[in-house]
């Protein structure tokens, strides 16, 4: 490491993260970087921390803004602590839960019905007689419940 902080490639190297995908965080305010004379970014170690909170957000299906709203609302962008991140992924389970519900319950149906009412299936006759789900409005609704589970 350089006096100066880590390269990009040495950040890269060391978060697993491609260089493009730096420059994309960095161009979003997710992370920052200093200048040197000739114009190289610089990053502190303590990046590292908020890179692999961007890749555990990111890979649990946070949406990015979520996960820059937290990460701007650190004081004086600090690194993120064990309890920053206790805190958040407290306030974002609710939202993977339903989402990991949404997954199983299209897992479960994928080979009866795509749930959306739009009866191009053999199999949505059944599901959806008449298109009653048009009545519920736009989107898949036999997702998490079926026509029958109301």
């Amino acid at each position: 490491m350089a006096a100066q902080g880590l390269t990009i490639g040495e950040t890269a190297a060391r978060s697993g993260v491609a260089t493009s995908a730096l420059r994309f965080y960095e161009a979003e305010g997710l992370i920052a970087s200093t200048r040197t004379g000739g114009n190289q970014r610089r990053y502190e170690r303590s990046t590292l921390r908020r890179i692999a909170l961007i890749q555990a957000g990111k890979a649990a299906g946070i949406p990015l803004e979520d996960i820059r709203t937290a990460l701007a609302a650190l004081p004086g962008a600090r690194t993120p602590t064990k309890r920053d991140w206790d805190r958040w992924s407290r306030r974002w389970r609710d939202d993977l839960d339903q989402r990991i519900a949404t997954l199983e319950a299209l897992r479960n149906r994928l080979t009866g019905c795509i749930g959306c009412g739009c009866l191009s299936l053999r199999t949505c006759a059944l599901l959806n007689p008449e298109d009653e789900a048009a009545e519920l409005g736009a989107g898949a609704h036999y997702l998490e419940e079926g026509p029958d589970d109301g």
